[in-house]
């Protein structure tokens, strides 16, 4: 390896701490291969062909970044957009899994096309900023309640829509351990916290007689067959698909100019910008051909640069560690809900956090935010719940005669996603 390939020299870094700002990223971040798995597997994916996937797609999407922006920033399946994968395109909206790939691939070539343009810096201008972070504290929240059903500490009520678990069912008491144990790892800024929480609460489905049974004993990629490159396209004349499409290169967009944004920044190399937001484009695309929902420049990032990483080598360090974890893919089938239940819960926590940088002194603002806040966990959909804010936003612009503060992306987008809904009510 060369040395000057990633310019260690100038970014006043060497190998060695690269390669451990790597490992350090890997570790915070591992835990995305069976919870992204578990998440598509209820969409009907195989689970090992979901697991490879995650895998491959991390790998490569780590790849690209290190080599195309050289930037410290890891790229894996992103969490809560994989919610938006299996529950709202696959189970609320009616697509196969092979569609939701198909939404994807478009999906990321469309991202792709405007990261490369000056679309780039329009989309972004056009959403204000409330709408943005709404959009984050609405998925965050719907990943809590996911996390909440999941580890069944919540349950479809007699007398009301949800009801507190039963705690007298080992499940429900394994789960509420493991998230103590989360909580405290997490919050002591332990590395690898998922991990151990992962591990831990693998521990205490076992003393609990919980555990699942029947690990795999040898590694079969028959299933990722089923997998790679089974995207399909031919439903994408049809209104739900192309309004899954919608939705999906929206979230994927607003959420990666976020992060990749805050990374530079972090990072000190503000520059680097451009390139990375590319990159972010390039592998939304390559996930949905390796068979995986779409990725995102991943929070834990935070973690690689704090320990040091400040360029690719960081990146590519953390996606070559990534093709290790394959030899243990047959042991993903003993890991039980209450061991991926609290990761889903304190991510959704991290993202609702964002609601400390919402301003709700203007109503016409405020009452949009709020709406997207809460009907994207509760109608079980995160396009849903972007679309009645975006049509609430300018509804509220254009009553209160403040018309010049809706820009024309804007418009169009609401026009777009009220369309929707009156196509649906005349059918």
């Amino acid at each position: 390896m060369k040395r000057d390939l990633f310019q260690l020299k100038e970014h006043n870094t060497t190998v060695r701490q690269e390669l451990t700002a790597g490992l350090t990223g890997f570790l915070t971040i591992v835990y995305i291969i069976a919870v992204n798995a578990i998440i598509l597997s209820e969409a009907g994916m195989p689970l090992e062909g979901a697991m490879l996937g995650t895998i491959l797609t991390s790998f490569f999407g780590c790849l690209v970044m290190g080599l195309w922006a050289n930037a410290p920033i890891l790229v894996v399946p992103g969490m809560g957009i994989n919610a938006m994968f299996t529950y709202t395109l696959v189970q609320s909206m009616g697509l196969s899994w092979q569609d939701a790939l198909g939404v994807t691939v478009i999906a990321g070539f469309i991202f792709t096309i405007i990261s490369f343009t000056r679309l780039t810096k329009v989309i972004n201008d056009a959403i204000p900023g409330t709408l943005k972070e709404a959009i984050t504290i609405g998925i965050g929240l719907f990943l809590i309640l996911i996390g909440l059903e999941n580890g069944q500490l919540i349950e479809r009520g007699d007398q009301s829509i949800v009801a507190l678990g039963d705690i007298n069912k080992p499940e429900v008491l394994a789960t509420i351990l493991t998230l103590v144990f989360a909580l405290i790892l997490f919050i002591r800024n332990v590395k690898g916290h998922f991990l151990w929480t992962i591990l831990f609460g693998a521990g205490i489905a076992y003393l609990f007689g919980i555990l699942p049974s029947g690990a795999n004993s040898t590694l079969s990629f028959e299933s990722y067959r089923e997998v790679f490159a089974s995207f399909s396209l031919e439903n994408w004349v049809t209104l739900p698909f192309l309004i899954a499409i919608f939705s999906i290169t929206m979230v994927v967009v607003f959420e990666n100019l976020g992060l990749v944004d805050g990374f530079v920044k972090f990072a000190k190399r503000p520059e680097k910008f451009k390139k990375a937001f590319q990159a972010t484009g390039i592998s939304v695309f390559l996930s949905g051909i390796f068979g995986s929902s779409p990725t995102v420049a991943t929070a834990e990032t935070t973690a690689a640069i704090t320990a040091g990483g400040r360029t690719g080598l960081t990146t590519i360090t953390s996606g070559l560690l990534f093709l290790v974890v394959i030899l243990f893919i047959p042991y993903v089938n003993m890991i039980p809900a209450n061991a991926i239940a609290p990761v889903l819960i304190i991510v959704g926590g991290l993202m609702v956090q964002n609601i400390r940088n919402l301003d709700f002194r203007d109503l016409t603002e405020a009452f949009p935010a709020i709406f997207i806040i809460t009907m994207i966990p509760f109608t079980y959909s995160i396009a849903d719940g972007i679309a009645i804010g975006f049509i609430m936003y300018v509804v509220l612009r254009l009553a209160t005669g403040k018309v010049k503060k809706v820009s024309l992306p804007l418009f169009i987008i609401a026009s777009l996603f009220l369309l929707n809904y009156i196509v649906q009510f005349i059918s």
